[in-house]
């Protein structure tokens, strides 16, 4: 197994489940950004002074790849790293792994931006440092 910047332990609730018992599919949007943000400010990047400063972190290409379920009341880890793309660009590489076994249940890569404060793409000097 790879290893990660960043590993969040989750649980999946009722609610996110749909007719068919598993995870909704739009449900690990939100998974993987609750990690994201978690990482991030881990590292002390805040959100709130990014806004006050005119930034904004943006996503401008998500990447999913569903290889297995999960149900209501699995226990499971987004891990992530995150690495530069280009010059003006980031990515997260994230995985989600069943608590239980072990399991990949998906990967992606989602692929972002920060915009200053005149809405053009630019890097923080604090984020660039972070990135692989």
């Amino acid at each position: 197994m790879e290893s990660y910047a960043f590993t969040l332990p989750m649980s999946v609730r009722d609610y996110e489940c749909d007719m068919q018992g598993i995870v909704n599919n739009s449900v690990y949007q939100n998974y993987l950004e609750h990690a994201r943000h978690e990482y991030l400010k881990s590292v002390g990047v805040d959100f709130t002074e990014y806004t006050r400063r005119g930034i904004h972190l943006v996503v401008v290409r998500a990447e999913l790849d569903y290889r297995s379920p999960l149900q209501s009341g699995d226990l499971f880890r987004v891990a992530l790293n995150f690495r530069r793309e280009s010059r003006l660009k980031f990515a997260f590489y994230q995985d989600i792994y069943g608590m239980a076994d072990n399991r990949l249940i998906l990967n992606a890569k989602i692929t972002g931006t920060a915009l200053n404060a005149r809405g053009r793409p630019e890097i923080p000097a604090e984020l660039d440092l972070l990135m692989e």
